[in-house]
């Protein structure tokens, strides 16, 4: 996620005949369906007094026996981790780790996922972008949903760099930033990509002394950072000038064995998740090809003429990926597009075909969702308002506003809802994470 002065550059792009962002944002958000939240989490506060929380990205643990009880942990930048039951309802919240010395950079949770049967444990695992690290918790079944703190931290202290090899390259912020947990029959993964950078790593868990969890580099690879255009041009999106298009959202289909992984301000790629073989463009943002020239005085840039080039389904940013598990290996691929505050819907077999977008619209006393980061859906029925499924997406502008205070939080929002719109599946029993 960029800051929102950047996410207007952006949109610009995307858009240039429009010089506000809230109109951008209508004008391609014009005629979107829209779904409606059942349930939010209490709002969180990048500042002081809100313990630097910034909500980002949400994950979903499912209950072994009861699953109502299943948790929703999100991430919350420097604010650490917090997890919430079906009801949104805070069961804990785990600060981010403390800064190494005095002028060393503190935690910050960016990303998280989760992982099944690791050493007979279940994981909440975690980007630690402030510390470049990965960081794990157990979820204990026994606490979870039952208004006790289901999470404890069992991350080896002996954890490595993910891509640093020391604390001041670390405290220049290129550190790990999204994540995505995989398992096949060799070993179970996670994914983290570089911030500011265009590289992807691929990490292999092991059990450290005493239980605890760390993780060995397997390998990792780079994505473009400039692009061929028709005519012999080349084409890089707009950045500050230490800046390369940076990858955040991501996710593994966990059937196939493909990482999707959304590089913000180009598009969604698709490649092999152990990071062999060629990456494939799957689909581009609309801004892709603009030209831009960044101005450092103002630290924005300044767009030239859209060659029509670009996707037509996201709005950089490109963010929060997820799949929704079907039988017969089907399903949907949703993808955040940040810019025009939609969702976009991708089948998940074949070629990935676009099939809609949609929208968060406020209702039942729950505001609608904005510049909304990661997200999750899960086909297994939770109970209550979600026993279709449920799909977690993060708010970056949540309301009510508290004066200047930047406030988000998470809506949660029946897969059911998602369905109705564009005559998708409802597939309760086609997949299960713990199988």
């Amino acid at each position: 996620m960029r800051p929102l002065s950047r996410l207007s550059l952006a949109a610009l792009a995307a858009c240039l005949a429009v010089t506000a962002l809230p109109a951008v944002r209508t004008a391609q958000a014009s005629g979107v369906p829209a779904v409606r939240p059942e349930v939010e989490t209490p709002a969180l506060f990048d500042d002081e007094a809100g313990g630097g929380a910034n909500g980002d990205d949400p994950a979903i643990w499912v209950h072994p026996t009861r699953p109502g009880r299943s948790v929703v942990v999100a991430t919350a930048k420097e604010g650490g981790l917090y997890a919430y039951d079906l009801r949104g309802r805070l069961l804990q919240h785990v600060p981010a780790p403390a800064a190494p010395g005095r002028d060393d950079e503190p935690g910050r949770f960016n990303n998280g996922d989760i992982v099944y049967g690791f050493g007979g444990r279940d994981l909440a695992v975690v980007s630690d972008r402030g510390r470049d690290q990965i960081r794990f918790y157990a979820v204990d079944p026994a606490r979870a949903g039952a208004g006790r703190a289901p999470l404890t931290d069992v991350t080896d202290p002996a954890a490595p760099f993910v891509f640093n090899t020391t604390q001041e390259q670390v405290n220049k912020a290129e550190t790990a930033y999204g994540l995505a947990a995989w398992k096949d029959s060799t070993g179970t993964y996670v994914l983290v990509s570089q911030r500011h950078r265009t590289t992807v790593a691929l990490l292999k868990l092991k059990t450290a002394p005493g239980g605890r969890i760390g993780y060995d580099k397997v390998r990792q690879i780079s994505l473009p950072s400039s692009f061929d255009l028709p005519g012999g041009a080349t084409w890089s999106p707009c950045l500050e000038p230490d800046e390369l298009p940076q990858v955040e959202g991501m996710v593994v289909d966990v059937q196939r064995d493909v990482l999707y992984a959304a590089q913000e301000t180009v598009g969604i790629w698709r490649m092999r998740a152990d990071l062999t073989g060629e990456p494939v463009l799957m689909d581009k943002v609309r801004g892709y090809g603009v030209p831009g020239t960044y101005d450092p005085g103002t630290e924005e840039c300044t767009f030239g003429e859209d060659p029509g080039l670009g996707g037509e389904h996201l709005t950089a940013d490109a963010e929060g990926l997820t799949i929704y598990y079907r039988a017969g290996g089907k399903g949907y691929l949703l993808a955040s597009s940040q810019g025009d505050d939609t969702f976009s819907v991708y089948r998940r077999e074949g070629s990935n075909a676009h099939l809609g977008r949609f929208r968060v619209r406020a209702a039942g006393g729950v505001d609608g969702v904005e510049h909304s980061d990661g997200a999750m859906v899960l086909n297994v029925p939770l109970g209550g308002e979600f026993d279709k499924g449920v799909l977690v997406v993060h708010d970056g502008a949540n309301l009510p506003a508290d004066g200047d205070r930047e406030n988000t939080n998470f809506k949660f929002v029946g897969w059911d809802e998602v369905a109705d719109l564009h005559d998708l599946a409802v597939d309760t029993d086609g997949w299960h994470p713990r199988r």
